[in-house]
């Protein structure tokens, strides 16, 4: 015996450790939402590009869009134009669009629009970036500033990042002769960010100039010039302005370089605004849209895949388990008594069309009935399986009657009788009126609250929106109500109706003859 409650003992520990386990994983892995109403922001970028073209001439435009991201998730990427062919091309580190038209004339609009949504950034493989860069051309005064303006930097860094840093905190003094002779007239953002390249340069450590948009930013905006720097394994991205580390997280890199963002062929006066707007989707949505989610064996084969009539069935099927566990810990730790383990939870299933008033009223009227009916047909001395046929004949009689009589009263709720399980309805007559028969009238009435009772109270928990969409969700939580179930299989102790009933033998008296 020992053994048996060892093995049931590691059985259930290892369901419920791998119903945690699939659970843990679709939630901090696959970040699967925990909640139904958990939404997330996606935002809508546009970027909208307009000229004048030169005349009834070829005209070809390009325009760099944002290169692929580990930060983001691409919900959806258009190219929106009129009489323009396009074509998405890759230009060293930036992708490009280019389109193209054999005629065109006057003002002309194109338009690119990107949808992302942050929480189900997939990972990539980082291209790597240059480490070494040869040191450029510099003669007379600028050599001289620039040597002048590296001596300092390499005494106050420790590694390639704190050089960067620094260079940039430099650049930015304003005040220092060095720095003003290398600016020229022009002290800029872009020309301050071309000046620390070029020092950067001279000391053999190569920088991108990157350029990036703010997702916050919901009117026409300006993109923001960057820094990124290659360390061996990732990039670093660098403020021109303050020399911080670090991109935030609501920034979106559009290109890499220091090139315009857009070059027109056959057009003049290109120009380029860019527009963000949020919204709100659903959080699982999102994840059901996400690479990393689709290639997850854990969610190609979820409850999500199937055909959305038969998701419905489902919701409610998944949820018996849960029920079936709330009647087991009724019965094994309160002591209620029941009907059984399954009539409970079935009645409760029947609550979800008719509502648990009127179920307890429909439930207490007919079973009332029928055991009346049951007790008149003893009397005939029939077998069960006649007298099983009759009861249900009259109980289907019976909620025809209730039916129509909530029609002609206006009582719709009297028409859902007609979805009450009349199966049910008839074992439940049957076992009350054998209960009846063998423990007594008493006993079978207390059997027959309990049973309402459970069901009213696996009806509110099965009907819970939250618990149906998390067990719907994660279907490994089932794992989990099996091991609890296995636990309780092989509980012998007291429930706490017991310690109710045999309260006065642990009394001061209780030890006494």
């Amino acid at each position: 015996m020992r053994g048996v409650k060892l093995h049931a003992l590691i059985l259930a520990l290892v369901l419920i450790v791998a119903g945690f386990g699939a659970t843990a994983y679709q939630i901090m892995v696959l970040n699967i939402p925990m909640s139904e109403s958990e939404t997330d922001p996606v935002w809508v970028i546009d970027a909208r590009l307009s000229f004048r073209a030169s005349g009834n001439t070829p005209v070809k435009a390009q325009l760099f869009v944002p290169p692929p991201s580990d930060r983001y998730l691409v919900l959806n990427e258009s190219f929106i134009s009129q009489n323009y062919g396009f074509n998405v091309s890759r230009a060293d580190a930036n992708r490009q669009v280019t389109w193209s038209s054999r005629r065109a004339q006057g003002e002309q609009t194109l338009y690119y629009r990107k949808t992302l949504s942050q929480r189900f950034g997939e990972s990539r493989l980082v291209e790597a970036g240059p480490q070494f860069r040869p040191r450029p051309p510099l003669e007379g005064p600028e050599r001289i500033a620039a040597e002048a303006l590296l001596a300092p930097i390499r005494q106050h860094s420790a590694d390639v990042e704190t050089f960067i840093s620094e260079t940039v905190r430099r650049v930015n003094n304003l005040n220092d002769d060095n720095v003003r002779l290398l600016l020229g007239n022009d002290d800029s953002i872009s020309n301050r960010t071309r000046v620390v390249e070029k020092l950067l340069a001279v000391a053999h450590i190569p920088v991108q100039q990157v350029h990036t948009i703010r997702l916050m930013a919901s009117q026409n905006q300006t993109p923001e010039q960057w820094l990124r720097s290659y360390n061996g394994e990732r990039w670093i991205y660098f403020n021109p302005v303050s020399g911080d580390r670090g991109l935030p997280d609501d920034r979106i890199v559009w290109w890499i370089g220091a090139v315009p963002v857009a070059d027109v062929e056959g057009g003049q006066r290109p120009r380029v605004t860019f527009s963000v707007t949020s919204t709100e989707i659903s959080a699982i949505q999102l994840a059901q849209t996400s690479d990393a989610a689709r290639s997850s064996t854990l969610l190609n084969f979820s409850l999500y895949d199937l055909p959305v009539a038969t998701q419905e069935v489902y919701r409610i099927m998944i949820m018996i388990p849960l029920g079936v566990l709330l009647i087991l810990l009724l019965r094994n730790l309160v002591g209620m008594h029941t009907l059984g383990t399954f009539t409970p939870v079935l009645v409760a299933l029947a609550f979800r069309e008719t509502g648990v008033v009127w179920g307890i009223m429909l439930f207490t009227v007919i079973t009332a009935i029928g055991l009346s009916l049951r007790s008149y047909l003893e009397h005939l001395r029939l077998q069960l399986l006649s007298r099983l046929s009759v009861v249900l004949t009259f109980v289907v009689i019976l909620m025809a009657l209730i039916a129509l009589l909530g029609h002609k009263l206006g009582m719709e709720r009297g028409l859902s009788v007609a979805l009450f399980p009349m199966v049910i309805l008839t074992m439940v007559i049957e076992r009350l009126s054998i209960l009846w028969e063998e423990r007594g009238a008493g006993h079978a009435m207390k059997a027959a609250l309990g049973t309402l009772v459970a069901a009213s109270l696996g009806h509110l928990l099965m009907s819970q929106p939250h618990l149906v969409y998390f067990c719907f969700t994660f279907p490994g939580i089932l794992l989990v109500f099996t091991g609890i179930m296995l636990l309780m299989g092989h509980y012998r102790g007291y429930r706490l109706t017991e310690l109710v009933r045999f309260r006065a033998l642990a009394g001061p008296d209780s030890g006494r003859p």
